[in-house]
């Protein structure tokens, strides 16, 4: 029903992340952006609203520390998700990042208004995806070993800065994926 569970840069400690994109291609390009990253990681992927929340409702699941979520999920779009989701306690404490293709101001208002914590505009670039996820999990994991409340952290990306000339170990990363 779901994909497989994948260790990325996996140890003792990871951050549990759960995928929800309709686009394999996206979920792709996500999976390689997460492995050039340097926080150990633990990702679950899922394709649509229905079979995110029947992976939310199964009893022994790890709960997410991190959900990244496409706002346009197909059978039950991401702003339905959200909100049942945010209904839920089990789930306090997990982070959601809502992306759009449009990213509008209407749309980050929205979703944050609904409990989002994170909203971005889905990145077309590998290099923007991956600095745009290395961030988002370096603050989160921040909060994950820290042991802060994730319930009044919000946060919108409009723009992550682009280094001119890419690092050697990010065309590593192109390369070996």
């Amino acid at each position: 029903m779901y994909n497989n569970t994948i260790p990325i840069n996996m140890n003792k400690d990871a951050l549990h992340i759960l995928l929800a994109d309709s686009d394999y291609h996206c979920q792709q390009l996500f999976t390689q952006a997460l492995r050039s990253i340097k926080i150990r990681t633990v990702l679950t992927k899922v394709s649509d609203g229905h079979q995110l929340n029947d992976y939310l409702d199964q009893p022994n699941i790890h709960v997410p520390d991190i959900i990244f979520m496409d706002l346009a999920l197909p059978q039950k779009n991401g702003l339905i998700c959200l909100s049942e989701i945010r209904r839920n306690k089990r789930f306090q404490d997990c982070s959601i990042a809502i992306y759009s293709s449009s990213g509008s101001e209407k749309q980050k208002e929205e979703v944050l208004i609904n409990g989002a914590n994170i909203f971005f505009k889905k990145p077309c670039d590998f290099t923007l995806l991956k600095m745009t996820l290395e961030h988002v999990c370096n603050i989160n994991w921040q909060y994950h070993t820290s042991g802060l409340r994730k319930d009044n952290f919000l946060m919108s990306i409009n723009r992550i800065n682009i280094p001119a000339t890419p690092s050697p170990r990010m065309d590593t990363a192109l390369i070996n994926e």
